[in-house]
């Protein structure tokens, strides 16, 4: 089980054109303790692990930075090597509140710079008034232009070297670009085999923007069964080829040039995730996973939900 060479994925809206590894480890936040967290992230980068992916909003920022400091300390990375994506909340999604968040962020990250940076949401709420879910009576205005303006000052300033944005339909990426100097570079969005995105797909594809997937497993267990994991047709494809539906699921995302942050603190699981580089689906297995029912699991943040938060977009 030794570490494996991970691909990685150019961003193009990068004026260095950085690479980033096309899986992560996300860190999103149903873990309570810490030292687990920071063993499974050693762990993680001794089996070639190199990305990893947090938020101001997960609570796993300080875990994540004692921990890769410990990795480079005992030498099994350099930072140079790692890539590390963190995001803006919320309640900081305001014009002059972007960079003093990225700074705290990279205070606790015990970072100097991020490889990326992400708008979380395409929602602004009230300053200082942190709450999961967010009510919808403290939403104010996103002003886009404003903090779009202030995330390209934080890449001007070196405080990361690629900005992007997470959970933004076509018409919210369309709003930005308008706006936009500089094009973001990823969005992180929901994105699974029971969620395909292919509206989403075309036009990221057709603008620069890599995608990320989160929930790339579908772990959709809390609000009924799981559309992925437990999909009779995508366990027969599974051993067709003598792999997971876990890797199945991976190694289809990959296909469609998607990158992807899939969470697990199990090691076996994390070493299998990584085992996707090597052998291709078929024309038919392709054929299936695109008959599969398609649904969103994430409603968003907000409670009540937003209607018009996705747009309406399959």
């Amino acid at each position: 089980m030794g570490s494996v060479e991970i691909p990685t994925k150019v961003l193009t809206n990068t004026s260095s054109q950085l690479k980033m590894p096309v899986i992560g480890m996300g860190s999103a936040p149903d873990f309570t303790c810490k030292k687990d967290t920071k063993e499974a992230i050693i762990e993680a980068i001794k089996q070639g692990y190199r990305h990893f992916d947090t938020a101001a909003a997960y609570g796993s920022e300080q875990a994540l930075g004692e921990a890769l400091k410990e990795a480079i300390q005992l030498g099994l990375v350099t930072r140079e090597e790692l890539f590390v994506t963190s995001k803006l909340w919320v309640t900081e999604n305001h014009p002059h509140l972007v960079l003093p968040a990225l700074q705290k962020s990279l205070k606790t990250l015990q970072l100097d710079y991020l490889d990326l940076y992400l708008i979380h949401w395409p929602l602004s709420s009230q300053p200082g008034k942190f709450s999961f879910p967010i009510d919808v009576a403290d939403l104010l205005p996103f002003d886009v232009k404003g903090v779009w303006q202030s995330m390209e000052e934080s890449l001007k300033l070196g405080l990361t070297k690629a900005i992007g944005v997470s959970n933004f339909s076509v018409k919210k990426l369309q709003n930005l670009l308008s706006v936009a100097t500089i094009l973001p570079a990823v969005n992180q969005v929901e994105m699974n085999l029971a969620w395909q995105q292919k509206k989403l797909r075309e036009f990221c594809n057709a603008n620069g923007i890599v995608l990320t997937a989160f929930s790339p497993l579908r772990k959709g267990a809390s609000r009924g069964s799981n559309e992925v994991m437990e999909n009779d047709m995508l366990k027969e494809i599974a051993d067709a080829h003598g792999k997971s539906v876990a890797q199945i699921s991976l190694r289809w995302l990959y296909e469609q040039g998607i990158t992807f942050v899939p969470k697990s603190y199990d090691k076996q699981r994390m070493n299998q995730n990584l085992h996707i580089f090597d052998w291709s689906l078929t024309k038919e297995d392709l054929q299936k996973i695109d008959q599969i029912n398609q649904n969103r699991l994430i409603p968003g943040p907000t409670k009540p939900s937003l209607n018009d938060l996705w747009d309406d977009e399959i």
